[in-house]
């Protein structure tokens, strides 16, 4: 038993680490700001994966009333819209 606690432990601790998202810099924070304002879109909490991904997204930014998240590409073009 003290064993089998002792692997659990170990792998565990061994675990690879989730990956925090990051706060974009102010020249992508721009991009983001233009690209969701040709969407009629305006504010949101915006964040960059911190993962090979290079995908960015703004939760909670309203577009014509309604509360979306929306996902963009590493050249700032949107992939995702998802209504919140």
């Amino acid at each position: 038993m003290k064993r089998l606690m002792i692997v659990a432990f170990a792998a565990a601790l061994c675990a690879s680490p989730a990956f925090a998202d990051e706060k974009p810099s102010d020249d992508e924070a721009g991009k983001i700001k233009a690209t969701l304002s040709d969407w009629g879109c305006d504010g949101g909490t915006m964040e960059k994966e911190s993962e090979a991904t290079s995908v960015f997204e703004v939760d909670d930014t309203k577009c014509k009333g309604m509360q979306y998240d929306v996902k963009l590409d590493s050249a700032f073009k949107v992939i995702s819209v998802t209504r919140d």
